[in-house]
């Protein structure tokens, strides 16, 4: 069962939504991996995984740009796979940054690429999602990051080779 997406909005959750169609996402950053990792999923209005995605990348500067990185990723996958234009985050940071990105002045240059995808979306929604709730992406952002070679996958299923996730 998908769960509500709470709304986040002045950093007060004030409406709980139905997920709907949908791209779930998440970054992943540890100091000492080699890697960060991203990964996403698209729900479409039946609750169904329609798409996801794993990647890995040389390890970012922090776990804000992890999660930004993972955002790109997803808007730029969205906008070949998928009519999807709502994102759903457990980052309420990354959310901020979104609706602010002037108050986040060293992330101009990651921002101002988000900004780029963001004109693409004409009804673009960014969405705060618990981190309970948001446990597939997650699991593909551990998953990437914690990989010991450079991974990309974007399938409708989780591959044989990778582990599976826990059933919460």
């Amino acid at each position: 069962m998908i769960p509500p997406v709470v709304h986040a909005s002045d950093n007060k959750e004030i409406q709980v939504l139905n997920l709907g169609n949908i791209c779930m996402l998440d970054g992943s950053w540890t100091t000492s991996d080699r890697f960060s990792g991203c990964g996403w999923v698209w729900m479409d209005s039946g609750k169904n995984i329609q798409l996801m995605g794993t990647q890995n990348f040389t390890r970012c500067e922090s776990a804000l740009h992890s999660e930004v990185e993972a955002l790109r990723w997803a808007m730029e996958n969205m906008l070949q796979h998928s009519p999807c234009q709502s994102f759903g985050t457990d980052c309420k940071e990354l959310i901020a940054m979104i609706k602010e990105p002037q108050e986040w002045p060293s992330f101009a240059t990651e921002l101002e690429k988000i900004e780029t995808l963001q004109i693409c979306f004409p009804k673009f929604k960014i969405t705060h999602v618990p981190r309970a709730r948001n446990q597939m992406s997650d699991f593909l952002a551990k998953t990437a990051r914690t990989f010991h070679r450079e991974l990309l996958f974007i399938g409708c299923s989780i591959l044989v080779w990778l582990p599976k996730p826990s059933q919460a």
